[in-house]
Order: structure tokens, then C-alpha cells, then sequence
């Protein structure tokens, strides 16, 4: 087309009107294909100028992307006043305003039908006879890929069911033994009675055995509701978050509570914390459990060795070779090597009214966001867990291109 362009604006003063007619014809119609082509693609196209107004969008990018207005009808606004997502927005005028080009990043932005869409978002430089003329702005959904890779990995956490079940077919032998022998004792009671004076045993005899029969079904149905609970799939609605954003927020919400008992929370984020993949309820649901952990051991620790030390929880982020790694420290009782190695196990634990499913369900969680979660722990001293999530990365890396100009 560049070609043929210059071909004819060589021979222009030599062609009839006829034959500029059919050329202008010829022209308009290329450039309907081409724009055919531009709205028929599956990648959100967004063409801005030096200043990031929309020139040009297509149709896969008013698809994906959340705006608060009419792209067409707000040439003269900025494109990141008009796109309806706080993180999105952000990445758009930051790159903008530091003169950055070659840049991607992902976002997750949620579906009118309130489902989780995964989006991969760059800029790349719009050059024009070797000018910088503005950026395009290229949106792909990656919600598929995401998914599987959700999928894929939820499979292969499948096979620790194998364990747990293992686990349960153990801690549902006691009972079921339990009550097979006072199901017997009563039998023979019965049997020992009607053979001589052919009397019932005593109601109490009876009823003792039968509140032990009672009390060890009860015992039974806890330990199948608290395995129901821990094989259940996880629900897990994966977004990119701020993990720092959560952790402030846990603390300012704790740290009432914990002064209060002498408990002192230290915390130390990193800057420029990166989004990961995680579930907001879920990650949450974690940290309650290593802070009621906490609690627990720095208690025990005071009581058993009538300390006046205080207590101390520290929660601590970095990132480090492309990942997020959350520290929870505390200055409680400890454990030993056998107790922590088994922290992570169903069913274990050392608290009196504890139902060894809290940590279990927290290593499951963790391993649903693909990362990991390990322990460190000396008695009398106290105990640290560490735990490591995924940066998402990119396929591609990208470099960073200075502009010339706004």
C-alpha cells in the first residue's frame, strides 16, 4: 500500500480524473479493510497520541476494559479519566507522566455476571516516519490460560486427598472400636439377665454404657464434618491483590486486641509491593490462624515459665527472586522438631480444644495460590512461619523506552 501510494503520487499530475477517481476508490476501500481487520481483531486495540487522547479504538478493547464514558466521544480526556478501574488507571497515567513505553502489566477486573477476567495490558510506541507519534495500547484477555493454569494445579493438589483420608480412616478406628465394646457389654448384660432371672440390668448400668455409645457417635460426626471440611475444594476466587494492602489492614485491626494483653505487633512491608494472585477472604483466613497460633503459644509460654517478657508478633514482607515472601514471627513457647514437622498435618494438634484442621487448611490455601508455606520453631524461644506466593510474570520481557516528548 506504501508502495502504491508513492507510485501514484509521482504520476499524479499525469492521471485523468477518472483515473484519480478509481484510485481514491481503490484507497477508501483498503483502508475499510484495514479497519475491518482493526475491529475484527480478538486483541483490545487503543491508539492515543502524544498526549494519551483516543484516536482509535476497536471493539475487543471496549470489551475488556471497563470504561466510565463513551471512548469515541472523549477524544479530548485523557485515556486513564475514562477507564472505570482505580489499578488500571494508575498503570496507564504513571506511564504516561514518567515517558515509559515497552511496558506490560496484568490486572484482573470483574464481569458484569460478577466472574474474575484476567488482562494483560501494554504500551508500545506509535512510531511514524521515525517520529514518535503516540503509544498503542494493547489489552489481551488471559483468562483462559490463567484458569488452566488454575485448573492444572487444583489437580495436582488433588493427590494429597490420599493422606487425609488416610488420616481419617486412623482417628475413626477409636471410636467406632469404643463403641463396639459397650455395644457388646450391654449384649452380654442382656443376655446374662434374661438367662437367670430373666430381669433387665440395672437403668443406670445401661444408660452409662449408652452415654459412652452416644458421646463416641458424637465424636465420629465432628471428625467426618471436619473432613468434609478439609477435602472440600477450595472456592477460591484468584485476583491480583495488593498483599501489603491486607496486612496493614489486619494489623491496625488487631493491634487493639493484642496490646490490650501485653502482646506487642511489629511490622516491617516492602515498598512498591507487587500484585499477586490470591483470594482476598482466603489469604485472610490465614493469617487469623497464624496470629490465634500466636496468641496461643505466647500464653503458654507466660503461664508455663511465669515470664514477664512480653509478647511479640512481627510480620514482615520482601521480594525476593520472584517472589513474595510474608514472615510471621512470634516469641512464644516453640515447638519441637517432631511437633513442628507435623504442624501441617489434619487432625494434629497440641491445643487442648483444637481440632488440627487451622494450619492444615492454611498449607492448602497457600498451595491454591501456588505458593508455599514452611515453619521454623525452638522451644522457649518461638516460632516463625514463612511463607512464599509467585510474582506473576510475563511471557515476554519488556524494555523501557524514553520519549521524546508528551
Amino acid at each position: 500500500m506504501q508502495e502504491f501510494s508513492k507510485r501514484v503520487s509521482q504520476k499524479l499530475s499525469k492521471l485523468s480524473e477518472n483515473q484519480i477517481q478509481d484510485i481514491v476508490e481503490a484507497i477508501s476501500a483498503q483502508n475499510e479493510m484495514v479497519d475491518s481487520i482493526f475491529q475484527s481483531l480478538s486483541t483490545g486495540l487503543i491508539i492515543v497520541d502524544e498526549k494519551f487522547h483516543i484516536t482509535k479504538i476497536n471493539k475487543a478493547a471496549e470489551r475488556y476494559l471497563p470504561f466510565s464514558a463513551h471512548p469515541e466521544k472523549s477524544e479530548n480526556l485523557f485515556v486513564w479519566d475514562i477507564v472505570d478501574d482505580d489499578e488500571i488507571s494508575k498503570f496507564l497515567k504513571t506511564n504516561f507522566e514518567t515517558e515509559k513505553t515497552n511496558v506490560s502489566d496484568e490486572f484482573t477486573t470483574a464481569t458484569s455476571g460478577g466472574s474474575i477476567r484476567f488482562l494483560d495490558i501494554s504500551i508500545s510506541p506509535l512510531v511514524h516516519r521515525k517520529c514518535l507519534c503516540g503509544s498503542i495500547i494493547r489489552v489481551e484477555d488471559v483468562t483462559e490460560k490463567r484458569n488452566q493454569e488454575i485448573r492444572l494445579h487444583r489437580m495436582e493438589a488433588m493427590a494429597s486427598l490420599t493422606n487425609i483420608a488416610a488420616s481419617v480412616a486412623h482417628e475413626i478406628k477409636n471410636p467406632l472400636g469404643a463403641i463396639s465394646i459397650h455395644i457388646q457389654l450391654i449384649q452380654k448384660a442382656i443376655k446374662k439377665r434374661r438367662e437367670a432371672d430373666g430381669m433387665l440390668p440395672d437403668p443406670k448400668f445401661a444408660e452409662h454404657y449408652l452415654d459412652v455409645v452416644n458421646q463416641e457417635i458424637d465424636n465420629l460426626n465432628k471428625i467426618v464434618v471436619d473432613f468434609l471440611m478439609a477435602v472440600r475444594p477450595i472456592s477460591a476466587q484468584l485476583a491480583l491483590v495488593n498483599p501489603n494492602n491486607l496486612l496493614e489492614q489486619f494489623v491496625s485491626f488487631f493491634k487493639p486486641e493484642f496490646t490490650e494483653k501485653n502482646i506487642m505487633v511489629e511490622s516491617d512491608f516492602c515498598k512498591d509491593c507487587p500484585r499477586i494472585l490470591i483470594d482476598e477472604k482466603l489469604f485472610r483466613e490465614v493469617i487469623v490462624n497464624l496470629a490465634q497460633n500466636s496468641l496461643a503459644a505466647i500464653t503458654k509460654r507466660i503461664e508455663e515459665f511465669n515470664s514477664l517478657v512480653p509478647g511479640l508478633i512481627q510480620i514482615s514482607t520482601k521480594v525476593k527472586d520472584e517472589m513474595f515472601v510474608l514472615r510471621f514471627r512470634d516469641n512464644g513457647s516453640g515447638m519441637d522438631e517432631q511437633t513442628a514437622a507435623r504442624v501441617f498435618e489434619p487432625y494434629f494438634t497440641t491445643k487442648a480444644n483444637g481440632t488440627g484442621l487451622g494450619m492444615a487448611m492454611s498449607y492448602k490455601i497457600i498451595k491454591e495460590f501456588s505458593g508455599d508455606i514452611s515453619v521454623k520453631s525452638v522451644i522457649g524461644e518461638g516460632t516463625e512461619f514463612t511463607i512464599s506466593i509467585p510474582v506473576p510474570q510475563k511471557d515476554k520481557r519488556l524494555l523501557t523506552y524514553k520519549g521524546n516528548g508528551k
